[in-house]
């Protein structure tokens, strides 16, 4: 099976074309900002590095956040119009799944990952992840939500765990950490490469789906002319 992944949400762009198992190519470069004028160079590039056109892909992969909520569209957009006009699926991953799923189940020793980012306003966004026996990805054991960083140490109240992603350090200096709770050293933005590995382990959807989209916890800080919501007005 051949997968594009990509991801936009966070403060990287990532693109990566995994065969069989085997990645072919792939890019993950930190970038805050100018996501929508390197995203398409990127995917073409690649796509000639691996020798392939997009006609030869069986599934398109993209991180739909909790993220940036400008990122996530334009990552969303690339997948949705390249799975259109290629006639080809495409999956949704949340940004903190693909988070939790590159942290090794062996560098937890059964303990819960949480996975987090900054959502700005002095907010993060948190969800928690298990590896059960002999799993190969973690899965979710509670629900993602965006939440104030102070008082933020009452997610933590079941331990022992660890926590990962733009969050953490945003965390600990709110002192929000309890002592049950260790912060382990991840790249806080979504890896391609995972999204991709995600992508291949849930396989080729069996009937048609909808399209991926945006996975929001909380409204927009940007509003249109007269107030509206530019989530609701989508």
């Amino acid at each position: 099976m051949k997968i594009l992944a990509l991801d936009t949400a966070l403060n990287a762009c990532s693109v990566a074309i995994t065969g069989e198992g085997a990645l072919l190519a792939h890019v993950h470069e930190k970038r805050a900002r100018g996501h929508a004028e390197t995203l398409l160079p990127m995917i073409r590039s690649l796509m000639q590095e691996a020798g392939l056109s997009f006609a030869d892909l069986d599934l398109i992969a993209v991180s739909v956040g909790p993220g940036t909520f400008t990122g996530l569209r334009i990552g969303l957009a690339a997948a949705r119009g390249i799975a259109l006009a290629a006639g080809k699926p495409a999956l949704g991953i949340t940004t903190l799944e693909a988070l939790a799923a590159a942290v090794p189940a062996a560098s937890l020793d059964g303990k819960t990952v949480w996975a987090t980012a900054d959502a700005r306003r002095k907010e993060v966004y948190a969800q928690p992840f298990r590896y059960e026996a002999g799993a190969l990805l973690p899965t979710p054991c509670g629900p993602a939500v965006a939440t104030p960083i102070k008082g933020a140490a009452s997610l933590f109240a079941d331990g022992p765990g660890v926590i990962i992603g733009g969050g953490a350090p945003l965390l600990a200096s709110a002192g929000e950490i309890p002592p049950h709770m260790d912060i382990l050293d991840t790249d806080p933005d979504p890896d391609a490469r995972i999204i991709a590995r995600i992508a291949e382990h849930r396989g080729i959807p069996q009937a048609p789906v909808a399209p991926p989209m945006p996975v929001y916890l909380r409204a927009p800080d940007a509003k249109l002319p007269g107030g509206k919501d530019p989530v609701k007005a989508s």
